[in-house]
């Protein structure tokens, strides 16, 4: 019976019902400690009006920008993706490294990381930039 497709997408789908559970506290706490990094913007908000109402004080100015807050929802996204990639990611610490496809450069065709381990000899994958 597991054999079935729909069974296969019931799995699936339990799956991330629960990490959907698992997440949301530490989701939930990360947007509030996002909201209370942008508490410093919005007291300076607060301090800046009252500043326009009362322009004798010799205060330096306060400095607002829009653009530094931090719970914004390009973030609250990214921060829910994130946590979403880390719930399930295949690479464990100490356990064995997944063996992952990757592209040939020479022909584009698909193969395992593994397939170019030899024996004897440990297998050094570089990840590094040009630019």
């Amino acid at each position: 019976m597991l054999h079935c497709p729909g069974a296969q997408h019931t799995c699936k789908l339990l799956k991330q019902v629960a990490a959907c559970c698992l997440l949301l506290p530490r989701f939930l706490l990360t947007a509030l400690m996002l909201w209370l990094l942008d508490f410093q913007c919005i007291r300076r908000r607060v301090l800046l009006r009252v500043k326009e109402e009362n322009p004798e004080r010799d205060d330096p100015p306060v400095c607002v920008s829009d653009s530094n807050r931090m719970c914004t929802l390009e973030s609250l996204k990214a921060v829910w993706h994130g946590q979403k990639l880390d719930y399930f990611k295949s690479a464990h610490l100490g356990f064995s490294a997944p063996n992952t496809e990757v592209v040939m450069l020479e022909g584009q065709r698909l193969c395992r990381i593994l397939d170019f381990s030899q024996r004897q000899r440990p297998l050094i994958v570089n990840f590094g930039s040009c630019t």
